[in-house]
């Protein structure tokens, strides 16, 4: 338990330091923005229930949000990540169901099933972030816009983790 919580600490402040060091300074075409630390989120055990969960996803948008100074821009958008995906998962599962200490991924799940669960997280994480930036909606398609394409950079970013990340399978 303590090996597992520590991962996912450890995860976090990786993404995290990434997200702040890095990707914060990247901006392609004035539009696109990749977020990659909601990768922490989905990547939380499956079983981890709905009230803990957001208590975590509400740290994890605090943090990016005091080194963007973006008074709660992130931590509400991971609010509505984290509210989102327990239903989510339900609605995906496997016909089997979740194993008790699954944690979402590639090579657990596979890539078509993985693409799907991200997929409606992130653009539910950018929609709410980009539409609370702008927050109004003279702007909407500009921002629709930036929505799909920063959450399509996103999404390459969170594969390529993946499998940056994901040990080979044993062959027993």
């Amino acid at each position: 338990m303590i090996q597992l919580i520590l991962r996912h600490f450890l995860r976090f402040l990786l993404l995290s330091a990434i997200q702040v060091i890095i990707l914060n300074n990247v901006q392609l075409a004035t539009f696109i923005n990749p977020f990659l630390y909601v990768l922490f989120i989905l990547s939380l055990p499956v079983n981890i229930p709905k009230l803990g969960l957001l208590p975590i996803a509400m740290l994890c948008g605090l943090t990016i949000d005091m080194f963007q100074n973006t008074p709660g821009m992130h931590a509400s958008a991971c609010l509505v990540v984290a509210y989102l995906r327990p239903g989510w998962l339900k609605m995906i599962s496997p016909r089997d169901g979740y194993e008790t200490d699954a944690e979402p991924g590639i090579r657990k799940f596979g890539f078509a099933w993985y693409i799907t669960y991200a997929s409606v997280l992130v653009l539910a994480h950018h929609f709410v972030l980009f539409l609370l930036e702008v927050f109004r909606f003279s702007e909407f398609f500009d921002t629709l816009i930036r929505i799909l394409l920063s959450s399509v950079l996103t999404l390459l970013l969170i594969i390529i983790a993946q499998y940056l990340t994901v040990r080979p399978r044993s062959t027993q």
